[in-house]
């Protein structure tokens, strides 16, 4: 098996091209066409609109299926990652801090994930303190803990 990059902040979303690029790509261009094909039955076929608005419906349904299809496992991943830095947390954190774990969101949580282990409890009395972003969690994150398993 190759071996894995090192993940930083620059590097760790991910993508899949043939989801990210061509299959929105194709959705745009069928959305795009399905409005020439609406106006031009209207201009000169009005005895076509209803296939012209039916591709257009169309066109819009397989768009928010494909982005509902895509949040929906996302969310399943977020809920995970929450119950397993819970779990992290609960065995990495001193009693004072073990209490306060409820007090982090999710967004926290999926951040925290990529904190080794050595600097989480300095990091999560961070979060906890000044209420931190997602964003500003994975900065202030000095020993990256790669997660290779999203999608």
């Amino acid at each position: 098996m190759s071996e894995q990059p090192t993940q930083n902040l620059k590097n760790h979303a991910k993508f899949d091209p043939s989801y990210h690029f061509v299959a929105f790509a194709l959705l745009l261009f069928l959305f795009v066409l399905s409005i020439v094909i609406t106006v031009r039955s209207l201009q000169s076929h009005p005895d076509l609109i209803l296939y012209g608005l039916w591709t257009f419906v169309l066109s819009i349904t397989l768009f928010l299926l494909t982005f509902k299809l895509r949040l929906y496992p996302l969310k399943v991943q977020d809920r995970v990652i929450r119950l397993e830095e819970r779990l992290r947390l609960s065995m990495l954190l001193d009693e004072t801090l073990r209490h306060r774990i409820h007090e982090l969101t999710e967004d926290q949580l999926i951040a925290l994930r990529f904190a080794s282990d050595e600097e989480i409890p300095k990091l999560v009395h961070q979060v906890l303190e000044k209420n931190l972003s997602r964003k500003e969690i994975k900065e202030r994150i000095e020993t990256w803990r790669p997660d290779h398993w999203r999608v």
